[in-house]
């Protein structure tokens, strides 16, 4: 059967559907389905909070007997091995299902392919790739952890009419208006995690979560780029660290200052810990039933990768207003205050994002949300990794003492295409995304 325009409909429904999701399901990827009988769609999922239940088993049950013979729309294609549930694929089959439709192939080794070989065998028809370029985008997070080892990472950036993103020593300044502002909400909503420099954590003093009402608790993990563990106690990242996770990546030197006032080795990132849709929950890294990749990486394992190159005005070991320290008393002190307060604090060189992001990826994260400030911006766009660009333009004029913008619409860097241009208010939002 060839694919019509009823298939795309419907697939675009079932995307629109796994965004609902997005950024809640652990280490799997927010799928959405659709079984659909004689036009009606007789039943509906996305993959449940946490990652489990997947989409599959639980439209099926939905539709129940009038599943016999209908079609299956899956974002995603449907898992052939066992972990903690059934195949996806097994219960499309037990529930018979005459033919499914998939916008994306898994490429997960232990997927890939043999989803669609299981339903074919099962005399299921299969037709794949409908609205692909769709799907992919929905499913970015996972499908970069599962290719490159490593989050899907956005770049926001909010610029004047002058060029500008803020103004020197005045915090934050708002340059959007109130409906782009709640835009960046929904963005964070949807994204694992959401990362800034020491110098926007101190400057601007943000919270970083998501303040959109019933959406709160969807608030990303915060990540803060900390070599010599600046972060002030009085921040309101560190006074709500034990309601939202905040990580901060302090430079190694600090790492072997801490070891040599304790006489331990230095810590480094370890390989996995709770994303927020697990906070309080064990997690299993060898679980079969995640559709991530076996494969772990340490930090600092694998290639030796060049180093970035300090950042402009900036001391080596130190990014975006970090002071590098040698007192071991003050160095522990600040670490254990940190701790204290619920802050994890965890040790890679914040140059070097390329062993930071797989690192990242290995504790489940799938996106990244890089929000500030300029130099941080710009260590991520010169490593070649950002993934997508959302420059939101505004017609405020910030004049003397502005912080010029990494980034212009005249100078996105080669390699990315523009995906789409939408107005909120007066506030113009241009997207450019690289291939996935």
């Amino acid at each position: 059967m060839s694919v019509t325009p009823d298939d795309e409909s419907f697939m675009a429904a079932a995307i629109r559907l796994s965004r609902r999701h997005l950024g809640r399901t652990a280490t799997n990827p927010s799928v959405g389905c659709l079984i659909v009988r004689d036009g009606v769609v007789v039943g509906r999922a996305v993959t449940a909070v946490g990652g489990r239940p997947h989409a599959e088993p639980q439209a099926l049950a939905e539709a129940g007997a009038a599943a016999r013979g209908a079609t299956a729309y899956v974002t995603l294609e449907p898992c052939s091995h066992h972990g903690k549930t059934p195949p996806c694929a097994e219960a499309l089959i037990a529930y018979g299902v005459a033919r499914v439709v998939i916008s994306v192939t898994d490429p997960d080794p232990r997927v890939s392919g043999r989803g669609i070989a299981m339903l074919r065998e099962a005399g299921i028809e299969v037709d794949a790739g409908v609205l692909e370029a769709e799907g992919r985008r929905s499913l970015a997070g996972y499908l970069t952890r599962q290719t490159k080892n490593r989050p899907y990472v956005t770049l926001k950036l909010a610029v004047s009419a002058d060029g500008m993103i803020g103004r020197e020593g005045e915090g934050q300044v708002a340059i959007t208006g109130p409906e782009a502002r709640a835009e960046v909400q929904a963005l964070r909503a949807e994204t694992d995690a959401i990362l800034v420099g020491i110098g926007t954590a101190i400057s601007d003093d943000p919270l970083l979560t998501v303040r959109t009402p019933g959406l709160e608790a969807q608030s990303p993990i915060r990540i803060v780029l900390d070599p010599s563990l600046a972060l002030p106690l009085t921040s309101k990242l560190v006074q709500t660290a034990r309601d939202v996770p905040v990580i901060v990546v302090a430079g190694e030197e600090v790492s072997s200052l801490a070891a040599d006032a304790e006489g331990l080795p230095p810590s480094v990132l370890p390989d996995i810990s709770p994303t927020r849709g697990e906070i309080g929950k064990e997690h299993a890294p060898s679980s079969q039933d995640d559709r991530s990749s076996p494969a772990r990486k340490h930090v600092g394992q694998g290639t030796n990768p060049q180093p970035i190159s300090p950042l402009v005005g900036e001391m080596p070991g130190r990014a975006e207003g970090g002071t590098p320290s040698t007192d071991i008393p003050e160095t522990e002190s600040r670490r254990t205050a940190l701790e204290a307060a619920g802050v994890e604090i965890v040790y890679c060189n914040p140059y070097h994002p390329e062993i930071l992001l797989p690192a990242l990826a290995t504790r489940g994260i799938s996106s990244l949300l890089v929000e500030g400030g300029a130099k941080t911006a710009r260590l991520f766009l010169e490593a070649g990794l950002v993934d997508r660009i959302q420059l939101y333009q505004a017609p405020v004029v910030i004049g003397e003492g502005g912080i010029e913008s990494p980034l212009g619409a005249t100078d996105i860097p080669s390699g990315f295409a523009h995906t789409g241009t939408q107005m909120f208010g007066e506030d113009r939002l241009d997207e450019y995304e690289r291939g996935l």
